[in-house]
């Protein structure tokens, strides 16, 4: 059995599809328990018959919210949400956390009370993105918007041990995110990071990799630092999204699109979904002694329970102890 605490409180659809995700999780899974956390009057009554065996809940009588400054929330606030669930994977009662909440105090909760695992420099947010061949893994994508070289590197090395590990591709590439495939090309620190990913023997690195051939699946892992991550993943979910919305504009427009829709039904349904961010899951926090998990804020029932099911994989693929072993002999 694997146990996740969900933040109940986390999201701007918070408790209501958070519970329906863990529900959901649940009814897909017989070998997970979810802890729900969260205040009293939240969750009094909200775990069903059917699922008290494996659903409990743990009360946490604060939130931190996302205006809140995330170190002074985590220090101040010892019982919201996220420090009581974040407390319950540190003290081995729970196999993995996840939270909708507040993006920073999540980065600063998972440093502060998980713990980074030794010979990690900085932890990354690393989601997996839709892409032409499959997907991709986005490393870092928000935890660190100053970089140096040497993060880089390491973000690479762990990225490739997930998607090795986790997602099952052997000798994944490795690409760093550039304006253009010479070499000449990028800015200081893309230059100072290009040699050392060229020494790097345990990870298959390809070179530069442009915007435009991400979605190509260009690279199995695409590293960057925070700044860059984050803007590629909110252009691409934004940019998804409408053309999603376009599609099926277009297909309703006329009684003739319309049939047109109903023949193509299924197989459109299928390339949609693919193109559906929520169908990943959340974004890990990797290189921390224990499993983290950050779902969108805007996360519905979809992701959530998604996200959850992520944790079982990265928990059976025993994810961290792999980097732990790999970051102890470098």
């Amino acid at each position: 059995m694997v146990t996740v605490a969900l933040d109940a409180m986390g999201g701007d659809y918070s408790p209501e599809e958070i519970i329906k995700g863990a529900f959901d999780a649940l009814k897909k899974d017989k070998d997970i328990n979810v802890i729900l956390v969260g205040k009293k009057e939240v969750l009094e009554g909200k775990i069903t018959e059917e699922y008290k065996d494996r659903c409990s809940a743990v009360y946490a009588t604060e939130v931190i919210t996302n205006e809140e400054a995330p170190v002074a929330a985590i220090r101040a606030k010892k019982d919201s949400s996220i420090v009581v669930g974040m407390n319950l994977v540190k003290e081995g009662k729970a196999d993995g956390f996840v939270s909708a909440g507040s993006t920073g105090a999540v980065l600063v909760g998972g440093q502060l009370i998980v713990g980074r695992i030794k010979g990690i420099l900085r932890p990354a947010l690393a989601p997996l993105i839709p892409t032409e061949k499959g997907v991709s893994l986005l490393i870092d994508c928000g935890a660190n918007v100053d970089a140096r070289a040497e993060h880089l590197v390491q973000f690479a090395r762990i990225g490739s041990l997930y998607m090795e590990k986790v997602i099952g591709i052997k000798n994944p590439r490795v690409g760093i995110v550039n304006i253009g495939a010479e070499e000449e090309k990028g800015n200081a620190l893309v230059k100072e990071t290009m040699p050392l990913l060229k020494e790097c023997d345990d990870i298959n690195f390809i070179g530069s990799v442009e915007s435009r051939e991400i979605p190509k699946g260009g690279a199995d892992i695409i590293v960057c630092e925070a700044f860059v991550g984050n803007v590629i993943l909110k252009l691409y979910e934004g940019l998804g999204s409408t053309l999603l919305g376009k599609i099926k504009d277009a297909l309703m427009k006329n009684v003739f699109t319309k049939i047109g829709a109903m023949m193509i039904k299924s197989s459109l349904k299928e390339t949609l979904k693919s193109f559906d961010a929520s169908e990943y899951g959340g974004a890990p926090l990797l290189g921390l002694n224990g499993l983290v998990v950050k779902a969108h804020g805007n996360s519905k029932a979809n992701e959530i329970c998604n996200s959850i099911l992520q944790c079982k994989s990265f928990k059976e693929e025993a994810l961290s102890d792999i980097i732990r072993e790999k970051m102890t002999k470098n």
